[in-house]
C-alpha cells in the first residue's frame, strides 16, 4: 500500500470513529502477534509444535489432564514475558480519549493473553477467556467461578493437575475450547453492543471463527461501519468500509492521534 494511499485511509477511519457515539473493536491473534506470542494459523495449526486435538479439546483434557496444564502453564510463562505493544497501547488512548469526549469504546477480543487490560483498557469482553484465571470443571461446583491464577509451574501447585479445593473435581483454565460453546453473557453482550456500534474496528482477525465473527456482520446489518487493520485480507475485507493493510502497531497509533486531532 503506497504511503498517501495509506494516509488518506488513515484520515478516513479516524473521521468515521472521531463522529461515532459507540465504537467497538474486535480483536484477534495478530494484534498479540505483535508482541510476540505466536498465533495458531500461522503456526500450520500447530501450538508449539502441539495439535489442536492433544491440548485445545474438552477430549484431550479428560484424556490426559496432566499434559493439557502442562501446556497452559508453558504458555502461560511466554505470555507472561510479552508486554502490549502499540497498538494495545492506542486501543487503551482510543478508549480514553473517546470517554473524556462523551463517548463509548469497548473491545470485544478472541484473545486470552490479558494485554488489552494490561494496556489500560477497561471495558473489555473476553469471549475465549482468559488464560490468567482457573475454574472448577464441575459447572454444579461453587468454585466454577473463575479465580485469578498467577501460577505458572506445576510446582506451585499442591497436586498437580490442580484440585478443586471444594469438590475434590480438576480445576481448569479458563479459556474456551474447541468445541465447547462461548459464554452465553458474554456473546450476547457482544451482540447487543454490535447491533447498536457505529463503527466496529477489526483488528488482527482472520473473521474465520464463529459464533464471534458475526459482530462486524451484526454492525454492518445495522447500518454501522467497518473498519479493517491487517496484515493480510481476511474474509472480513469484503465487507469492510476501509481497510488498512499493515502492522496494527503502526497504523493503529496514527488513527488515534488523528482521532485526537478531529475531537480537538
Amino acid at each position: 500500500m503506497q504511503s498517501d494511499d495509506l494516509k488518506d485511509l488513515i484520515l478516513e477511519a479516524a473521521k468515521i470513529i472521531a463522529r461515532a457515539k459507540l465504537v467497538l473493536s474486535f480483536t484477534g491473534a495478530g494484534i498479540s502477534a505483535e508482541s510476540g506470542i505466536p498465533t495458531f494459523r500461522d503456526s500450520g495449526g500447530l501450538w508449539e509444535k502441539y495439535r489442536v486435538e492433544d491440548v485445545a479439546t474438552p477430549e484431550a483434557f479428560m484424556r490426559n489432564p496432566k499434559f493439557v496444564w502442562e501446556f497452559y502453564l508453558e504458555r502461560k510463562k511466554k505470555i507472561k514475558e510479552a508486554n502490549p505493544n502499540p497498538a494495545h497501547y492506542a486501543l487503551a488512548d482510543l478508549e480514553r480519549i473517546l470517554r473524556e469526549s462523551g463517548k463509548s469504546f469497548y473491545i470485544i477480543t478472541q484473545n486470552i493473553d490479558n494485554l488489552h487490560r494490561e494496556a489500560g483498557n477497561k471495558n473489555i469482553i473476553e469471549l475465549h477467556g482468559n488464560i490468567w484465571y482457573t475454574k472448577c470443571s464441575n459447572s454444579f461446583c461453587e468454585k466454577s467461578r473463575p479465580f485469578y491464577d498467577p501460577r505458572t509451574s506445576p510446582e506451585e501447585y499442591e497436586d498437580f493437575p490442580p484440585r478443586c479445593s471444594s469438590c475434590g473435581s480438576l480445576l481448569r483454565p479458563h479459556v474456551v475450547w474447541f468445541g465447547e460453546p462461548l459464554p452465553e453473557d458474554a456473546i450476547n453482550e457482544s451482540f447487543r453492543l454490535a447491533s447498536l456500534a457505529d463503527v466496529v474496528i477489526v483488528v488482527g482477525t482472520s473473521g474465520a471463527v464463529f459464533p464471534a465473527a458475526y459482530v462486524p456482520y451484526i454492525t454492518r446489518e445495522h447500518g454501522g461501519k467497518v473498519i479493517e487493520v491487517n496484515i493480510r485480507t481476511s474474509s472480513l475485507t469484503s465487507i469492510s468500509d476501509v481497510f488498512l493493510m499493515g502492522r496494527a502497531g503502526e497504523i493503529l497509533p496514527r488513527i488515534v492521534e488523528e482521532v485526537k486531532r478531529a475531537l480537538k
